[in-house]
């Protein structure tokens, strides 16, 4: 994300979930790409960046090695999307 991972109000209660994409600036692989994603994503990955214990950047450097290992890779911010859905199953399907 923006250098030091500034908070882009998405976790602030009662922040509507269909506020528009954000963009953020990020290194991958020692080079910048801007992604758009909305502010929950942003909060999602903030939050599964901390659980594994890694900078947001390298958590989304992961993905992107995952996505490009795609036989049709979509693009960056499709990929944490999908990324982001897939933990959550994942764990929903852990709990129950």
């Amino acid at each position: 994300m923006a250098k030091g991972d500034a908070s882009d109000g998405a976790a602030a209660s009662g922040a509507s979930p269909f506020a528009p994409p954000v963009k953020r600036s990020v290194t991958i692989a020692g080079h910048q790409t801007a992604i758009s994603l909305e502010p929950i994503f942003w909060q999602a990955l903030r939050d599964a960046a901390a659980e594994a214990e890694l900078p947001i950047n390298a958590l989304i450097a992961r993905i992107d090695v995952t996505r490009m290992a795609a036989d049709d890779p979509p693009n960056l911010a499709s990929a944490i999307r999908c990324w982001l859905f897939a933990r959550v199953r994942t764990q929903d399907s852990l709990q129950g």
